[in-house]
């Protein structure tokens, strides 16, 4: 991937090594209404019962900003964090564009870094949750320590890899401020679970388009692809398949249970944004598949 000569975002919060300030917004109304806020908002309903042991008592309002000191704000100077940056800006550059065309204003979400914990909008999380999305703060949450976990335990290293996962997570962004995570949150109240679990996956899987359409204006436009880099980015997105995930964990498929998809759905929707770059290729609701 090609990143280096890239911009690098404004909208970086880095708190590793530091501790994150600030109340969450109270949650507590157990843990199955956390799992459906997980459905809501395309955050892994596995992620949000994570949450569950380590949100804390908090306020209603939304956290206030650290001490003065706390936090880095901009560039990091590591290198996959100063990638991280540079990715970020890149889908700001692409969404920014694709909703001018549109006729709408693309607000970018934030990109927390984080170490261990995170005391985020939508409660105090650890990093055993991995990177998710939280709209209420609409911040993006990332302990980078998951890419490694990504390269040695779901074996799919590379840094493109690494830009499709943050990708994925921007796709939830979008999804949050045109209304999608809305639309089906409303349609999981009227439904059964298996339901909701059902469109729990075609919100993923839409996202997961949504990073293919990043990706592919974000090479007509900058060349960020060199070769090895999409099949890195359908590594990721086959590791991380609901059907790839339960072999490993339990040796066998609950097809049913699955909340974002199989690893077959998650490569073919990244490549149907990326081969076709328009949104309206991502309709993964109206699809049969």
């Amino acid at each position: 991937m090609r990143w280096r000569e890239g911009r690098r975002s404004e909208n970086v919060e880095d708190y590793r090594g530091r501790p994150m300030g600030g109340a969450g917004i109270k949650l507590g109304l157990g843990a199955i209404v956390v799992v459906i806020l997980g459905w809501i908002f395309g955050i892994d309903p596995r992620v949000m019962l994570g949450l569950i042991g380590t949100i804390e008592n908090t306020q209603t309002e939304a956290p206030p900003p650290p001490e003065p000191g706390v936090r880095q704000t901009g560039s990091p100077e590591d290198e996959v964090a100063d990638r991280a940056s540079v990715v970020l800006a890149d889908t700001e550059d692409t969404w920014g564009a694709i909703f001018a065309e549109h006729g709408l204003q693309y607000v970018p979400p934030k990109l927390a870094l984080f170490t261990e914990v995170a005391q985020t909008g939508c409660g105090r999380a650890g990093a055993a949750v991995g990177p998710f999305y939280c709209p209420l703060d609409r911040k993006v949450y990332i302990d980078l320590s998951f890419y490694r976990e990504l390269k040695d335990k779901f074996a799919a290293p590379g840094d493109f890899a690494q830009a499709y996962v943050l990708a994925h997570e921007v796709g939830h962004h979008v999804q949050n401020l045109i209304g999608t995570s809305e639309k089906v949150r409303a349609a999981q109240e009227r439904t059964s679970e298996g339901e909701a679990n059902a469109l729990s996956v075609r919100l993923e899987l839409q996202a997961d388009c949504y990073a293919g359409i990043w990706a592919n204006h974000a090479d007509q436009s900058r060349h960020i692809l060199e070769s090895g880099d999409v099949e890195e980015a359908l590594g990721a997105a086959a590791a991380v398949g609901d059907d790839t995930i339960q072999k490993r964990a339990r040796g066998y498929v609950v097809p049913d249970s699955f909340t974002h998809g199989s690893a077959e759905q998650r490569t073919r929707w990244f490549n149907t944004g990326l081969k076709s770059g328009a949104l309206e290729s991502c309709d993964t609701f109206r699809a049969g598949g």
